[in-house]
């Protein structure tokens, strides 16, 4: 599993929660599961310190968090994996993502990256009860 600090993607079976993407950037996919624009003031938190820990929050915000509207493409689309979400148990990982790959396909911190053609073929078969495994 993994920890705060550790970069090892976890292993086990997940579900995908939610979408996240940039309306500015993506014009058009195909998708069963909710989905939510992400905009300038978005984060995931990842201070196990907060109450918000390894949830969607706002910024400004008081504890670390990731931005989620970033320069880079990577975050144009992201599949949100139900890891450590029922319940939260803090400091265990948060903020474990499909999202899209740069370029030299460099390695993530935790989440997993394909590019973006082959997300969005991806995404157009994932559903409610869509299972992702990690060996």
């Amino acid at each position: 599993m993994k920890r705060e600090g550790d970069q090892r993607t976890p292993r086990g079976k997940f579900k995908f929660i939610l979408l996240l993407y940039r309306k500015d950037r993506v014009n058009y996919f195909h998708s069963k599961i909710k989905k939510k624009i992400i905009k300038k003031n978005m984060g995931w938190c990842d201070d196990p310190k907060s109450n918000n820990y390894n949830k969607l929050i706002k910024f400004p915000f008081n504890f670390s968090a990731e931005k989620l509207y970033l320069k880079k493409n990577i975050y144009d689309l992201i599949l949100v994996l139900d890891f450590n979400r029922k319940p939260i148990k803090k400091g265990l990982g948060s903020a474990i993502f499909l999202h899209i790959s740069d370029r030299n396909f460099k390695a993530t911190k935790g989440c997993i990256a394909v590019r973006k053609r082959d997300f969005l073929k991806i995404l157009k078969k994932i559903t409610k009860k869509t299972n992702l495994i990690i060996n």
